[in-house]
């Protein structure tokens, strides 16, 4: 396992390939949502497009976000404890789902939040690893 880690990429590298990959998809998913949000208020020309432009912004950051410190977090557990398991998934689960609720300021949404992300990222770990 020393050797694995040496030979390793850097969480900060991993970290910033998951929020361009994460933050893409959501730059995406605002381009697709933007416009059907902004028909549903009513805004056409230059107020649709800067509803769209603005939604395309929040999505792409925020799912940047999250994937950012899940793979960071993961990446750092994984090299701290020198185990590949799915304890590394749970953790940072965790950690990027009370991040998310933690602008909600209302515990009980964090610690939903924060076991639902856990329970999501062990399982798609559960089965990557299967």
């Amino acid at each position: 396992m020393e050797e694995e880690l040496k030979d390793a990429v850097p969480c900060n590298s991993l970290a910033v390939a998951s929020i361009i990959r994460v933050g893409t998809a959501g730059a995406i998913w605002g381009l697709c949502a933007g416009p059907h949000e902004a028909r549903k208020r009513g805004l056409t020309g230059i107020g649709q497009a800067s509803h769209v432009a603005k939604s395309i912004g929040k999505f792409s950051i925020q799912c940047g976000l999250v994937a950012g410190i899940f793979t960071s977090t993961h990446c750092v557990l994984q090299r701290y404890r020198r185990q590949n398991d799915r304890i590394n998934a749970l953790i940072a689960g965790a950690v990027a789902g009370a991040a998310v609720a933690a602008g909600t300021r209302n515990l009980t949404r964090v610690i939903g939040t924060a076991g639902l992300a856990s329970a999501f990222s062990v399982a798609a770990d559960y089965f990557k690893l299967s």
